[in-house]
């Protein structure tokens, strides 16, 4: 029900697909900015927030801008780069769950879209 109240927004966000002949029991559901968006993904995270939605970010991106990987980084050893990592740099920035589990009533779905189609158009 989320992803088709969302749908018709995929110029705003990229939505996940579920795999084909498959009934996923989404734990989260992932939005990414496209990167022509009008906003900013805190922009939106701290206004769902606020309308009591809970978000997170996706732990992923470019994990070479991670603290832990500054050692490693001045070494200059024990990891390799291949590519601009364009898309690490997007999941990093432009990515964010919402919370959904199973339990979650059409009332409480119909919430979040409201308040998502709300901010966005």
């Amino acid at each position: 029900m989320l992803r088709t109240g969302l749908n018709d927004l995929k110029d705003i966000f990229i939505l996940p697909d579920p795999t084909a002949n498959s009934e996923p029991s989404w734990f989260g559901f992932l939005l990414t900015l496209r990167e022509k968006s009008l906003f900013t993904r805190n922009e939106i995270v701290s206004y769902l927030e606020g309308k009591g939605i809970q978000t997170r970010m996706l732990f992923a991106g470019n994990l070479l801008k991670h603290p832990c990987f500054d050692e490693m980084k001045t070494a200059k050893v024990g990891y390799r780069v291949v590519g601009k990592l364009k898309n690490t740099d997007m999941i990093m920035n432009q990515t964010f769950w919402l919370g959904v589990y199973p339990g979650m009533t059409e009332e409480m779905i119909s919430f979040m879209i409201e308040k998502i189609r709300r901010y966005v158009l």
